[in-house]
C-alpha cells in the first residue's frame, strides 16, 4: 500500500478526501462546487481555480450519486461519466491541477482488499451488502498508483487510523 504525506495532491491529480480540517486547509467551504456544476463546467473549465492557491477544484456531490444509483449503474456512471470528467481536467490542466471529490463519510465507506490492493465503496441501504468496485471504475487498472493520504500532523500514522484522509492518484489514464 502506498501512503503520501506531502502536500502535492492538493496541486495535482485526483483525490477523494473526507477529513474536513483537509478540506479547509484547501478551500473555503463556500467555493466547493456541486458534482452537477463541475460537469458544466467540462467544456469550459475556468482559468483560475478556487482552492490551493489557484490549483485546485474542490466537488461535493459524488457520494449522493453512489447512493442513489444501483450498483451497476454507479459503475457504469463511474467508468463513463466521471472518469471522461476527470480526463478532462487533467487534460485542460495538463496535469497541473487537482480535482478533489468530498466525500464525508469516505472513511467508513472506502474499503481496501489487502490482498489485491483493491478499492471499493460500501453501497448505502437497502444495497448495504454490496460493494461498488471504485478503483477498477475510476482507475481502471492503475490502482498500484493510487496513494492513501495521510495527514503528517496526526500522532498516530498508521495508514488504517486517523492519519488516512484520503485516496490520491497522481494521473488517472
Amino acid at each position: 500500500m502506498n501512503t503520501l504525506t506531502d502536500p502535492a495532491w492538493k496541486r495535482r491529480g485526483a483525490s477523494l478526501i473526507w477529513d474536513a480540517n483537509a478540506l479547509a486547509t484547501i478551500i473555503s467551504p463556500k467555493k466547493v462546487i456541486s458534482l452537477r456544476q463541475c460537469f458544466a463546467l467540462r467544456d469550459h473549465w475556468p482559468k483560475d481555480l478556487p482552492g490551493s492557491g489557484g490549483d485546485a477544484l474542490v466537488v461535493a456531490g459524488l457520494e449522493g450519486c453512489l447512493d442513489v444509483l444501483s450498483r451497476e449503474d454507479a459503475e457504469t456512471w463511474l467508468e463513463g461519466d466521471l472518469r471522461s470528467l476527470i480526463f478532462s481536467f487533467q487534460e485542460e490542466y495538463e496535469n497541473q491541477a487537482a480535482l478533489i471529490f468530498w466525500l464525508p463519510s469516505g472513511k467508513k465507506r472506502i474499503r481496501m482488499n489487502s490482498s489485491t490492493e483493491s478499492y471499493h465503496w460500501l453501497c448505502s441501504a437497502p444495497q448495504s451488502h454490496e460493494i461498488i468496485e471504485l478503483g477498477r471504475c475510476l482507475w481502471a487498472g492503475a490502482e498500484p498508483d493510487l496513494a492513501r493520504i495521510l495527514d503528517s500532523t496526526e500522532r498516530n500514522s498508521d495508514p488504517d487510523g486517523p492519519a488516512w484522509i484520503g485516496l490520491h492518484h497522481p494521473r488517472s489514464s
